[in-house]
């Protein structure tokens, strides 16, 4: 689903959080919104409720009553997932280093960018400060 491959001995509610931008949160809003339960196991899902779900995610809604169709895309549309999210996140990171500003500087560095502590932790991100390819030279 959506290019993950979902396990089959876990519960639904669990599987669905496989997919990339999606927590145990909205993960439970998905099984209340498409009817599932959420403890039952994927692979003990019929066609019909994989169906369901696969319907869900790929935004193609057919043999639906126009309510459920309506609430359905209504929730879809509201999600940003997998490759979207992932674009969309890696543009926020480069407009920050494009800006200069002190996160984007931070990301450029490979250094803690949420204000975490760097004297005792962060060894990896200070291991990989030597390196030319970690740490960029910024021009002025």
């Amino acid at each position: 689903m959506l290019g993950n491959m979902l396990p089959d001995n876990k519960a639904i509610g669990i599987a669905l959080t496989y997919i990339y931008g999606i927590g145990q949160p909205r993960s439970k809003e998905i099984c209340t919104q498409v009817v599932l339960g959420e403890f039952k196991k994927f692979k003990d899902m019929t066609k019909e409720e994989q169906e369901k779900v696969m319907t869900f995610f790929n935004k193609k809604v057919k043999d639906l009553t126009d309510e459920e169709e309506k609430k359905i895309s209504d929730i879809v549309r509201t999600y940003t997932l997998e490759n979207d999210l992932r674009r969309e996140v890696a543009s926020n990171i480069k407009r920050l280093k494009e800006l200069k500003t002190w996160r984007g500087m931070r990301h450029a560095l490979g250094l803690p960018v949420r204000g975490q502590q760097t004297k005792t932790n962060a060894k990896t991100a200070k291991r990989l400060l030597g390196r030319s390819r970690v740490r960029p030279t910024l021009k002025k």
